[in-house]
């Protein structure tokens, strides 16, 4: 395989990152005309609706185990996606992103319990207090938003594990299933939050946008990545997406971090890399990232 083939998935990869982060760059813009409900429930409702046209699960029949663990799956992916936006209200994107990736680092730490490991939990803990406003230059973050942070975080350890379950199916399928779910969940608590104004024909448009570039992109990059990249890199590329969430929301929204901040999320970063590189390679976190 000559060096560009090579390079290609992790190109994708890369990109994956860049457009989910300037997506959900996008999506807060939304927040003050729909609401961060009104907008968690375009890009999970359009995404669903994506995903079905492309994969027609129902050409499939599911067994009533296999439904369940689908449905499971699909109702933590759809909180998972509801807190995570209710949290960039007011937390920048950057150090939301950084909370969040505590659930992954969770299991794939919890997966093997080497002495090293807690170098890494430590090294995360280290990041987390630097979050604190112990720097005069940095402005202290909203309680209610660290919170939604914090359940976003175990939405998603919870959305690794669930999804394991759900290893034995079709990903597309298991996927386009698990978003209509999700959609079925988030969809009323929508609706009652923005009103009439999430069917102003405008508006949905703009929400369509942020489903494309948040969920149908991202995942259709992070499939051609995966065919071509092992597992462990794959975790550890994906680790720069607090990084690139914090450039994402400094260029397009002026959201300007301290140096304590930028501290923070390089530790969380360098925490979730060691975390993986001394994982057993069949443990390491394998899903798709949200």
């Amino acid at each position: 395989m000559s060096a560009r083939a090579r390079l290609i998935p992790y190109a994708a990869l890369m990109a994956a990152i860049v457009v989910l982060c300037v997506g959900t760059s996008f999506a807060k813009s939304l927040f003050p005309l729909i609401g961060a409900a009104g907008t968690t429930a375009y890009r999970v409702g359009f995404s669903a609706l994506i995903l079905l046209l492309v994969w027609r699960p129902w050409r499939h029949p599911l067994s009533r185990a296999d439904l369940g663990r689908i449905v499971a799956y699909g109702a933590v992916m759809g909180l998972m996606n509801l807190c995570f936006y209710m949290a960039i209200r007011t937390v920048p994107l950057g150090l939301a992103i950084a909370i969040e990736f505590m659930g992954p680092l969770a299991v794939a730490v919890a997966s093997s319990r080497k002495l090293i490991h807690f170098v890494w939990i430590g090294l995360a803990a280290l990041g987390l207090g630097l979050l604190l406003p112990i720097d005069p230059g940095a402005a202290p973050l909203d309680p209610v938003g660290v919170g939604f942070a914090c359940v976003a975080a175990v939405m998603w350890a919870l959305y690794i594990i669930l999804g394991k379950r759900t290893g034995h199916l079709h990903a597309g399928r298991s996927v386009a299933l698990g978003m209509t779910t999700a959609a079925v969940i988030v969809a009323p608590i929508g609706i009652a939050s923005a009103g009439i104004n999430l069917f102003h024909p405008k508006i949905m448009l703009l929400g369509l946008v942020v489903a494309v570039l948040s969920s149908a992109i991202p995942y259709s990059l992070e499939m051609i990545a995966l065919r071509g990249i092992p597992k462990r890199s794959f975790g550890v590329v994906l680790s720069a997406e607090p990084a690139v969430g914090a450039l994402a929301g400094l260029v397009i929204l002026g959201e300007r971090l301290a140096a304590s901040q930028w501290l923070a999320i390089t530790a969380i970063v360098a925490a979730s890399v060691g975390a993986i590189l001394t994982t057993p390679a069949n443990a390491v976190a394998e899903e798709i990232a949200p």
